[in-house]
């Protein structure tokens, strides 16, 4: 009898693409404290919680606030990155995801979303994924960040699947950890030298083949 396997993806970077948002509404942000802040500067806060993120945006141009005027920038920050979100579309999905999602369903294999983004059933939404997933686990549900590997652990427990029987699809660091922890499959999206630590690595969701999947699920 053939082993039952899940599928768990990364929401960013692996599904669509919505960093470009978070770092516009970062950037204005910086902008309206009057400094610059750069694309080299938002690699920084990959991965990064918001409050910490606003730390390190801050750090970056030396400016101190109160806790009351920091609460009130992280609500305007997630108040203009949302105005980009709701505008999102499924021209959004990035090339290769509908795709693979087609053989998943074909072959009866459940897939699960893991991301750490409070907004990922709303992204999901608004470019028509949310009832392709069997499970879905975002930033309610976790109490500890990547690289712990709770995300996915949770999201095979949603699946009913043994951990080692789970293929993450991920394209940060962090997230590898993670699966790896979790004693998952991992698959990194974007570069080799970044993503080594991944049992295998793809430029991009488009180059995956089918006959990769077919291995995968054999």
């Amino acid at each position: 009898m053939k082993k039952e396997i899940a599928f768990i993806f990364d929401l960013d970077g692996v599904i669509v693409d919505t960093a470009k948002y978070h770092y516009l509404a970062w950037k204005n942000l910086a902008n309206s404290l009057g400094f610059d802040f750069t694309e080299k500067n938002n690699e920084l806060l990959k991965g990064v919680s918001r409050v910490k993120s606003l730390e390190i945006l801050l750090n970056i141009g030396n400016v101190q606030l109160s806790e009351e005027k920091k609460q009130t920038l992280l609500v305007q920050k997630n108040t203009e990155y949302l105005g980009y979100v709701n505008k999102m579309t499924s021209d959004e999905i990035l090339p290769g995801v509908n795709e693979l999602l087609n053989f998943l369903d074909t072959n009866n294999i459940k897939y699960a979303l893991g991301s750490a983004s409070k907004n990922a059933p709303l992204i999901l939404e608004k470019v028509g994924l949310l009832n392709r997933f069997s499970a879905i686990v975002d930033g309610n549900d976790v109490s500890k960040a990547k690289p712990d590997p709770e995300v996915f652990l949770i999201g095979a427990k949603k699946l009913h699947i043994k951990p080692e029987n789970c293929v993450v699809f991920e394209d940060a660091i962090a997230g590898i950890e993670a699966a790896n922890r979790a004693n998952m499959i991992s698959v990194g999206i974007g570069e080799k030298e970044v993503l080594g630590e991944a049992t295998f690595v793809f430029e991009n969701m488009a180059v995956i083949t089918t006959d990769f999947l077919k291995n995968l699920i054999n």
